[in-house]
């Protein structure tokens, strides 16, 4: 085992994706460890629709925030939902939003682009990401066979060729 992996495994990290393994989410956003925590049915019903319905944890509630106020301009798309649901949504997302010490919200509120995140796939190389069973780094369900269900756990990672 080289230094740099007797390293990660001594402090209970291992570099996900390159070794064919992930990390729980928990650890992936540097938070102390949580259950993984079941989605909201309202939420999994209305964001499944069109990508992962992301683990609220992902993102901090500023970031979340932003999302919910924007969704008829959402990444392109629109994804407006009634304003009964939007305020279900809204305060659920708040609530169980990322809680690390740092709050800081990724550039664009991309969860893709959040330090947690690029920091656990820098040895991702770029060419996986444009394989036609991937074709972008926020397909998670694409590498994470239990991303749909919230679980990013390593031994539920497949990557594809």
């Amino acid at each position: 085992m080289n230094r740099l992996m007797r390293s990660l495994a001594a402090s209970g990290a291992l570099i996900a994706v390159a070794s064919g393994l992930s990390l729980p989410l928990d650890a992936l956003a540097g938070e102390k460890h949580r259950p993984a925590m079941p989605l909201l049915p309202q939420y999994q019903q209305e964001c499944s629709s069109c990508h992962v319905a992301y683990p609220p944890r992902m993102l901090p509630a500023a970031s979340w925030q932003e999302l919910m106020s924007n969704l008829p301009r959402h990444f392109g798309t629109d994804a407006s939902v009634d304003a009964a649901t939007l305020k279900e949504l809204s305060a659920w997302l708040r609530a169980n939003a990322s809680t690390r010490s740092s709050g800081t919200r990724p550039p664009g509120d991309r969860i893709t682009r959040s330090d947690w995140f690029v920091r656990e796939h820098r040895e991702v190389p770029p060419r996986s990401w444009k394989l036609p069973a991937v074709k972008s780094p926020s397909n998670c369900a694409a590498c994470h066979t239990t991303a749909e269900q919230g679980e990013f756990n390593e031994r539920n990672v497949r990557l594809p060729r």
